[in-house]
């Protein structure tokens, strides 16, 4: 294999550890880690903030943004109420509700892939000529409408995730037990 190849079989094979990590934490019970979440919302606090100055130069892309932010925050909270949350001998965990992590990584994905395919002459004709071939990646704004939601989703679930950890679980109580008479 030559190195030219090396380079996208490695980008490939990067995307499938990564597509293979985000389904596996789509479902069965997850671990309350805040450490990991506050992580996770920062960087996706950084790609919302390089969204929002992309879009900010083109009217038709703030506008697929901001749609596709207020669609993410509001399936956010369809998704937490569909999140059950409890406490087992391994700490606070949450089971989220699978069917939405699914239709939006397969959207996102499609999407990402329909591109791909519908851009491929293109890219190809653009780096014949010494343009840049993936201009025409961020000049559309149903995908920048999908990486919005897909930003604003996470964040407002991780966020949402967090804020439900510090409470405790519905149907507990914490009463004291009352004291022990001493043993004589």
């Amino acid at each position: 294999m030559t190195p030219t190849a090396l380079a996208p079989a490695g980008f490939a094979m990067l995307i499938v550890f990564m597509l293979y990590r985000r389904f596996r934490r789509l479902f069965g019970r997850q671990i309350v880690q805040p450490a990991r979440m506050r992580a996770r919302i920062a960087m996706l606090v950084v790609v919302a903030v390089l969204l929002m100055l992309r879009g900010a130069r083109d009217p038709a892309m703030a506008l697929a943004l901001t749609l596709g932010f207020g669609a993410g925050a509001l399936l956010a909270v369809v998704g937490l109420r569909l999140t059950t949350f409890e406490t087992t001998p391994e700490g606070r965990s949450y089971t989220p509700h699978g069917g939405i992590g699914v239709v939006l990584s397969a959207l996102l994905l499609g999407r990402l892939a329909y591109r791909a395919f519908v851009l491929a002459p293109v890219l190809d004709g653009a780096h014949a000529a010494g343009a840049d071939p993936f201009a025409a990646f961020h000049r559309s704004p149903l995908t920048f409408a999908l990486f919005g939601l897909l930003v604003a989703y996470y964040v407002a679930y991780y966020i949402g995730i967090l804020l439900g950890e510090a409470r405790p679980p519905k149907g507990s109580t914490t009463a004291v037990a009352p004291p022990r008479a001493p043993d004589a």
